[in-house]
């Protein structure tokens, strides 16, 4: 092929399949991928931002309800509650505006005249909602920190505290940790490290009950909402003979147990304790409804706004257009100056192949990348190429001279004997079929390697026991044997079966045999072995013979090689015999390997797949 021709093959490859094209609309498109998916990042980080400053906005509203209940609960009016709802105004950057249930304003951080929002948010109510028990949620109850007349006073308070203290340090004698938290109402009470009430754990020379014991204040609070609650008890039949008790609860924050009865005038009717416990709480609302502030309606400003949305602004979109061009600019150029790296050695690979056969060019390997490895590759399958070429034509030479020697001794013969120079005798005639015998082992020999490299070697398997096969070359090789002075023995383990051709079997130990007698000087020894090694049968040739040295011990199994290149046909053998033990045993799905030491003999061994064992 002209010059032209070889120039012309990236001319005929279609646009669109060209590597360069490819790599360019593959960078193309993974560049307008990313700068789009950073667009589509950027604004839901910006939204989720804005939605978690619209939770932030709720939190701060339910702080607000709390501030505003707290201050509720603890102020008869709403007398001086402007300072807190500026306050407020101010941490939270919301407009705070508090009304009477009739809209009469009451306080209001905006300028005065503002109009108020459409909605109330909330209505303040310590008496029927509870913000303090849970924080961030409105709970329906009574507030604890409306305390009213159960609010202690500094004395009975100090004395609470000693009695707090010395139950403190008695519990800490016994090497229990407690805390002393406050309730609202100004009463000490211990607790553990993880904030519970201590008194179920506290030991018995500590509980002297007198920290628990209802101060005046208290008992007289108490009896004023036992008089309270009894004509609704009295109404649901369950009029307690005992007056209220007050429990006291750690943190302040549990409403419904902390005023219980203690005897119901009928236990066992359905609903009973939640009868009473809804007498109790009527009675608690009445009680404190004088010590708390009127209910008030909550106005925050901005509860009327749309949720907020992300919109870039026609600079913003202009910014990502033209990051997005850079980003496409930059990712092209970027993949054109690979792409021309890639194709440059692919072009080289492309051109050597080309080239023709009996060339055998190479390429040279400038990058240790993927291409590099295709080069190395590439080299090395010119390498191989370079010597199975190399081979062929050895293998021509070896036949041609294989078949030349004996037929070059049929033709002198029969050229004699034709023109009356020797009679065809019996010896004569001996000789030719000698030569014939040459001719047709050297053909069958090519034969059964034809049909090796081709697939096409057939095996009749049947079972074969290895001591019988061992037995059967031994007698077929014993007249060489003995013809060369060589002792010929055979070594059988138990349980050496295999499923293999016979025949080809035979052939590949028979030829190993015959190798090895022409090998063995006279008074050698050639031993034939067989046995069984775990999933695979071992047959082994052993001579004394002279050996093979290492160098070329890696070449006995291939065509046509000899130890001794001088040796002739009929001293040295063709040079095909272990190549054909070595494609029968592939047949067979084994193989063959030898070992030998210079002087001192060689070891030709066969594994094949063994055969399960047959029940006696």
């Amino acid at each position: 092929m002209n010059g032209d021709g070889k120039g012309s093959v990236v001319a005929r490859i279609p646009l669109r399949k060209r590597l360069l094209v490819r790599l360019l609309i593959a960078s193309a498109l993974i560049a307008v991928c990313s700068v789009a998916a950073t667009a589509w990042l950027a604004v839901e980080t910006t939204t989720r931002a804005l939605r978690e400053e619209q939770g932030q906005d709720l939190a701060d509203d339910m702080d607000i309800l709390a501030e505003l209940s707290g201050y509720a609960a603890t102020h008869r009016d709403w007398k001086g509650v402007q300072d807190l709802v500026g306050a407020l105004a101010a941490r939270t950057g919301r407009r705070i505006a508090l009304t009477t249930t009739d809209r009469v304003l009451v306080a209001d951080s905006a300028p005065h005249g503002s109009a108020l929002p459409p909605g109330a948010a909330a209505t303040v109510d310590p008496l029927h909602t509870d913000t303090y028990t849970q924080p961030g949620a409105q709970l329906s109850g009574i507030d604890p920190r409306a305390v009213g007349p159960y609010l202690l006073p500094a004395a009975e308070r100090d004395r609470l505290d000693a009695l707090a203290g010395r139950r403190q340090a008695c519990v800490g004698r016994y090497g229990l940790r407690a805390t002393i938290t406050r309730t609202p109402s100004g009463r000490p009470v211990l607790t553990g490290a993880d904030g519970t009430d201590i008194a179920t754990e506290t030991p018995d020379e500590c509980a002297d009950g007198a920290l628990t014991t209802p101060t005046a204040t208290e008992r007289k609070a108490i009896d004023a909402l036992t008089r309270r609650a009894r004509p609704c008890l009295d109404g649901a039949g369950l009029t307690p003979r005992l007056p209220l008790l007050l429990t006291f609860d750690s943190t302040g924050r549990s409403v419904p147990d902390r005023y219980v009865l203690a005897k119901l005038a009928r236990p066992g009717h359905p609903g009973a304790a939640q009868k009473a416990q809804d007498c109790v709480d009527e009675a608690r609302r009445a009680q404190l409804d004088p010590y708390v502030a009127p209910v008030a309606e909550l106005f925050l400003g901005g509860d009327d706004r749309v949720a907020p949305r992300f919109d870039m602004s026609p600079a913003n979109k202009a910014k990502v257009v033209g990051a997005a061009g850079l980003v496409l600019a930059v990712t092209v150029a970027v993949s054109a100056v690979v792409a021309l790296r890639l194709v440059r050695p692919l072009r080289a690979l492309t051109e050597a192949a080309r080239q023709p056969p009996e060339q055998h060019v190479r390429v040279p390997v400038t990058t240790r990348d993927e291409t590099g490895l295709l080069a190395l590759a590439f080299n090395a399958l010119t390498e191989r190429r370079e010597r199975l070429e190399a081979q062929r034509k050895a293998m021509v030479s070896d036949i041609a001279h294989e078949l030349r020697s004996p037929l070059t001794n049929i033709r002198g013969w029969l050229e004699v004997a034709r023109d009356g120079v020797v009679d065809p005798d019996p010896g004569l005639l001996a000789s030719l079929h000698d030569e014939a015998v040459v001719l047709q082992r050297v053909i069958d020999d090519l034969q059964d390697l034809a049909a090796a490299d081709a697939g096409t070697l057939r095996l009749h398997r049947e079972p074969v026991n290895g001591g019988d096969l061992l037995d059967q070359v031994a007698a077929a090789h014993r007249v060489a044997a003995a013809t060369a002075g060589v002792t010929l023995r055979t070594e059988a383990g138990d349980g050496c079966l295999l499923d293999a051709d016979p025949v080809r079997m035979r052939q590949a130990l028979g030829n190993l045999v015959s190798n090895a007698l022409r090998h063995t000087p006279s008074g050698g020894t050639v031993t034939l072995a067989a046995r069984r090694d775990g999933e695979e049968a071992v047959f082994t040739v052993t001579d004394t013979g002279s050996g093979i040295a290492a160098k070329d011990l890696r070449h006995v199994f291939d065509r046509f090689w000899r130890a001794e290149k001088s040796r002739s046909r009929r001293t040295g053998g063709s040079g095909l015999g272990l190549a054909i033990v070595r494609h029968l045993m592939a047949a067979h799905g084994g193989t063959a390997g030898a070992e030998s030491e210079p002087g001192a003999g060689s070891v030709f061994t066969l594994r094949l797949p063994a055969a399960a064992e047959r029940n006696k």
